[in-house]
């Protein structure tokens, strides 16, 4: 599976599939009535693609007359890091500091890029390999603030993401249980679950969102 090519083939026909579903209404609608935002957060969107998940986030920030401290974004794919730029500039919006980065090479990004009070992953975890899924939760963990949350939205293992979402964008799948397992075998506390509004609640379907926070007790085999 490379989602590199993947999405660089694939980039317009995925902002058409992401239109189709209304990702960013949706995410947007989350983030409008989630209780995690605050004044001043340091927030890093890992897997950006297009931008959805930053643009919906900056929405709610102003909705709910809150300001971020910092937003940084990486993605693995430049095609959709141009996207992304592209967005940015057509609604005017400023500052967001965006790198080309892999999440499982993380050790490659500034070292500024940490303590983190939000990490927010929408779509991305799905990409990587299944063995490596535990490394790449661990990654994001390290860069959290003490008190800092990490907020996961990742593809449901079920019979509608079966072809839409394995068979045509070649996703890895996960039940709740071994996304469970994954957050708490790497430290990351167990994770509560969170859900979609009922404006948007075909969202559900597609997929879990888990939100954990960076717990200091030891890692399993430690």
């Amino acid at each position: 599976m490379d989602a590199k090519q993947l999405y660089t083939d694939k980039a317009d026909t995925y902002l058409v599939f992401n239109s189709v579903f209304r990702s960013r209404q949706a995410l947007q609608a989350f983030f409008e009535s989630y209780d995690g935002l605050r004044p001043n957060l340091r927030i890093l969107d890992a897997g950006c693609g297009a931008g959805a998940a930053t643009l919906a986030l900056a929405a709610a920030l102003r909705r709910r007359r809150l300001e971020a401290a910092e937003l940084c974004a990486f993605d693995l794919t430049p095609a959709m890091l141009s996207r992304f730029r592209q967005a940015l500039a057509r609604e005017n919006l400023h500052g967001v500091k965006l790198l080309e980065a892999d999440v499982l090479e993380l050790q490659r990004l500034p070292p500024d890029w940490t303590n983190y009070d939000l990490i927010v992953s929408v779509a991305m975890l799905e990409y990587v390999p299944r063995p490596a899924l535990a490394t790449a939760l661990a990654a994001l963990r390290a860069r959290l603030a003490r008190d800092g949350r990490l907020l996961v939205f990742i593809t449901r293992r079920n019979w509608v993401t079966k072809p839409l979402i394995e068979t045509w964008w070649q996703a890895n799948r996960y039940t709740r249980d071994e996304l469970v397992s994954a957050f708490e075998s790497v430290g990351l506390g167990t994770p509560k679950i969170r859900r979609f509004p009922a404006s948007h609640f075909w969202q559900n379907t597609w997929g879990h969102v888990l939100e954990s926070d960076r717990v200091t007790h030891p890692v399993r085999g430690d």
